[in-house]
């Protein structure tokens, strides 16, 4: 026993050590002299307008295991359990997907109750006061220890996030050494290059290199994203540290450093619209395959949306950000878009089979 705790504490001691080592590196070095894999380059295809394409081929699964952070809080565990029910709802239904593993990556450095239900590595948060409030840039220095200490076997990762719902099977989305990653109309690198060229130096390309993309949804091969991950780390925490760059990004920074660290290291991305969709803006499932429920849906009673407004009827996740949502939310009024309905269906259909939900 006394072996054991000798053990533990070596390991805290180590990756204490090791994060305050990055963390000095960040705050004090050339973020220039920082990176890893100095001499990537860009692929010559661009990403912007390559897609993927059918083979005449007979087809190889190319498996991908889902990652997604959390933390332990009700508002990030019920989101979890829903999402981790219909991945597996997806790979019961389809075995001969991509969809390999899934792990939830949990950043509080300590084991919740919901471990023996949803495959957990529990990752050690930053120190006290580095993230400064904004809890999102835990979740690079997670992904660095599970990528450094678990033996991940498929070759590809899903970075996704607890507020994803699966509608159906995930295919591998990428291809020819390029990430598959969903388009955000808000991450714009040319409208902020000046800010951007601190962390992306003009000698490694155009500032069009960085594509508008966020880590999540994302599909890289593991061997990249092991590259990536430190300088997305280090990246988001010189971010937010340089006063300039957080008023700039604000929320989306760790998205802006991801995109970064991705160009960096000359990993272009697939920009695959059809990854998610959005609701109450996107309307219809279509071929997307998550439903990404960040928004908050408010109609009235005639189907009308009130956007701005809470409606008669509603659905928004952070209503319930302290307390378990219901089983059988009611559904929305006739004329509500089929994007909303099926995501409240899709809700209560995983509420239903989830064992003592809400305890």
């Amino acid at each position: 026993m006394g072996g054991r705790n000798l053990f533990f504490a070596a390991v805290i001691s180590f990756s204490a050590a090791l994060i305050t080592y990055n963390i000095i590196i960040s705050a004090n070095a050339s973020l220039k002299q920082e990176f890893p894999g100095q001499s990537a380059t860009k692929s010559s295809v661009d990403p912007i307008i390559r897609m993927p394409t059918d083979s005449s081929k007979k087809k190889t699964r190319r498996l991908f295991h889902t990652a997604v952070t959390a933390s332990d809080s009700i508002y990030n565990t019920w989101q979890s359990r829903v999402m981790y029910y219909w991945f597996k709802q997806q790979k019961l239904r389809h075995p001969n997907s991509d969809m390999g593993g899934f792990t939830r990556i949990l950043h509080t450095g300590k084991p919740d109750r919901f471990m023996d239900e949803i495959p957990t590595f529990v990752a050690n948060p930053l120190p006290d006061g580095i993230d400064q409030g904004y809890i999102v840039l835990n979740r690079p220095w997670a992904f660095v220890q599970w990528l450094q200490q678990v033996n991940i076997e498929e070759d590809y990762i899903l970075m996704s996030e607890p507020d994803h719902i699966l509608v159906k099977p995930i295919p591998n989305l990428s291809r020819d050494g390029l990430g598959a990653a969903f388009p955000f109309f808000y991450i714009e690198p040319k409208k902020y290059e000046k800010v951007l060229r601190k962390f992306f130096p003009e000698e490694r390309g155009p500032i069009t290199n960085i594509d508008p993309i966020g880590n999540s949804p994302v599909i890289v091969g593991k061997d990249a994203l092991k590259k990536i991950a430190p300088t997305w780390m280090n990246v988001s925490l010189a971010m937010k540290k340089d006063p300039e760059v957080d008023k700039a990004f604000g929320w989306v920074l760790e998205m802006y450093a991801y995109a970064v660290a991705s160009a960096f290291h000359g990993v272009g991305n697939i920009l695959y619209k059809e990854f998610m969709i959005q609701p109450p803006w996107d309307t219809t499932i279509g071929k997307s395959y998550i439903i990404h429920y960040t928004y908050g849906c408010d109609y009235d009673l005639q189907g009308k949306m009130t956007y701005g407004k809470i409606g008669e009827w509603r659905f928004d996740k952070r209503s319930y950000d302290n307390v378990w949502p219901p089983r059988n939310l009611s559904l929305p009024p006739p004329g509500v878009p089929e994007s909303v309905v099926t995501l409240v269906k899709m809700v209560n259909e995983a509420t239903a089979n989830i064992p003592n939900w809400g305890s």
